[in-house]
Order: structure tokens, then sequence, then C-alpha cells
């Protein structure tokens, strides 16, 4: 029986990665911050953005969810990484997408794996 965690398009964790993902991809055009921390975020917070797109897709997808874990890190540690942490608004934004991201992509894991697990009959 199909619930939530196991349709394409349903699961809030994935929306919550791909609303986070957008949200550090497009911020760059309401906060101040140089041209590296403006790549960092958006091509960061577009990996996220795809990466969420692909668990909400394809729910059994577990491995993607790990993936989009390592890219809420990656947006956490991106103003150390590429020096914007002085344009503060820039790097609150990722501290807190990267937190979220991080935080929605392990909760959704549980129910991606036992979807796969479904999907390929495994114990």
């Amino acid at each position: 029986m199909a619930d939530i965690q196991s349709t394409a398009w349903t699961r809030p964790q994935d929306w919550l990665s791909l609303l986070a993902g957008l949200y550090l991809a497009l911020s760059p055009l309401w906060v101040t911050v140089d041209t590296t921390g403006t790549w960092a975020m958006s091509v960061i917070g577009g990996v996220v953005a795809v990466l969420a797109l692909i668990a909400l897709a394809m729910p059994g997808a577990y491995f993607d969810e790990g993936v989009t874990a390592v890219g809420g890190v990656a947006a956490f540690i991106a103003p150390w990484v590429f020096t914007y942490t002085d344009a503060t608004a820039a790097a609150w934004t990722s501290w807190i997408a990267g937190g979220v991201v991080v935080l929605a992509a392990l909760a959704a894991m549980p129910a991606s794996r036992s979807v796969y697990r479904h999907e390929h009959h495994l114990a």
C-alpha cells in the first residue's frame, strides 16, 4: 500500500530540501555577497535542488538522500571555504539552508531505503 513516504512527488522532507536548495541558489539576488560567494551559493543550491527533484521523482533512490545531505554540509561550510562569513546575511542563509537540507535528507533516508527494499524485494 502506497503512503506519502513511498509515492513520487509527495515526501515532505524532499520538498523541504528542494525549497531550501532553491532559496540558497536564488538568495544572491537579495543578499549582498561577493562573486565567489554568489557562485558557491548558486551552484550548491542548484545541485541540492536537482537532487531533491530526483528524490521526489524516485522515492526509492535512497543513495540520493545521502548525496543531498552532503550537499547540505557543503552549503553549511561554504561561508568558510569560500570566505564570505563577513557577508552576514549570505553566511546565515548558507548555514540555515545547509542545516535544513541535512536534517531533511537524513529524515527522508529511512523511508527512501524502505521503498528501495520493497521495490527490489530485499529483506
